[in-house]
């Protein structure tokens, strides 16, 4: 990837995600940004100015590139006031779970070039992974610059089918959700075993993050690595046979990801 400074780029709400892009930009190097926020210390680094809304955005600023980054509900009424930039040829990268590329076109009121992206939480650390789609009218030089974008927080990949997107969401933009709930069972069950507290919290978040860090860099599948902490006869084959059994985490993990799956697609409406 090029080390070049990335170009100008006007950030549409400065929430956990967009923070968490515009401290990756800032790493990279960035030559200017400009972030829409009603809070004003919403962000801070060098070349780095906090408007409040998109009427307050200085004249003379010309993005090569547009993220939004607003809650799906504000959309309607936040983007026809970019559109200026989509007639001007900025890109479009949207985070927003939903919004379809021809749905934010009509939006816009313009023909746009833009790029439906789901990143995930840990991109808060620089170990995001996040999907994305190109709409009809994205080149290539601007799908490198949506690459150089997203990949200041981790790893980045593409579907070539809009609508793979609702499965993404549900599999890595909700993933995080569904470990730290693994976490939080653990200390519980922990506890009920009798381990103090304290003891049980610390162990069950060491436990998940450091085996989601070996997950992380063995080349081995992850059903590899699960069989080689199960000893025949021993603990964790008695508790996977729990854990294992049809009814229980196969089904009931195929269920979760189908339910998020199906509320992605209705908020595409």
């Amino acid at each position: 990837m090029s080390t070049a400074p990335l170009p100008p780029v006007l950030l549409v709400g400065c929430g956990k995600m967009g923070g968490a892009l515009l401290s990756g930009w800032l790493a990279r190097g960035i030559a200017e940004a400009v972030a829409v926020d009603p809070r004003a210390d919403a962000a801070a680094g060098p070349g780095v100015r906090v408007v409040p809304d998109a009427a307050s955005l200085p004249a003379d600023f010309r993005p090569a590139a547009v993220l939004l980054a607003i809650k799906p509900q504000e959309a309607p009424r936040a983007m026809p006031e970019y559109g200026r930039f989509a007639r001007d040829g900025a890109l479009f990268v949207s985070i927003m779970a939903g919004h379809t590329v021809s749905g934010m076109a009509a939006m816009l009121g313009a023909p746009a070039a833009i790029v439906r992206a789901m990143p995930n939480t840990p991109a808060a650390i620089g170990q995001g992974f996040t999907a994305a789609f190109a709409g009809p009218d994205v080149s290539g030089e601007r799908r490198d610059l949506a690459d150089a974008l997203l990949s200041a927080v981790g790893e980045v990949d593409w579907v070539a089918e809009e609508g793979l997107l609702d499965a993404v969401t549900a599999v890595s933009g909700g993933g995080p959700a569904y470990v730290f709930l693994l976490a939080e069972l653990l200390e519980a069950a922990a506890r009920d075993q009798g381990l103090p507290a304290d003891l049980a919290r610390r162990m069950a978040r060491a436990t998940v993050a450091g085996s989601g860090a070996l997950l992380a860099q063995s080349p081995e599948d992850a059903a590899v690595l699960r069989k080689n902490v199960t000893s025949p006869k021993g603990t964790t084959e008695r508790a996977l046979a729990v854990l294992m059994a049809e009814e229980a985490w196969p089904a009931l993990v195929r269920r979760a990801v189908a339910a998020a799956t199906e509320r992605s697609r209705e908020l595409a409406g």
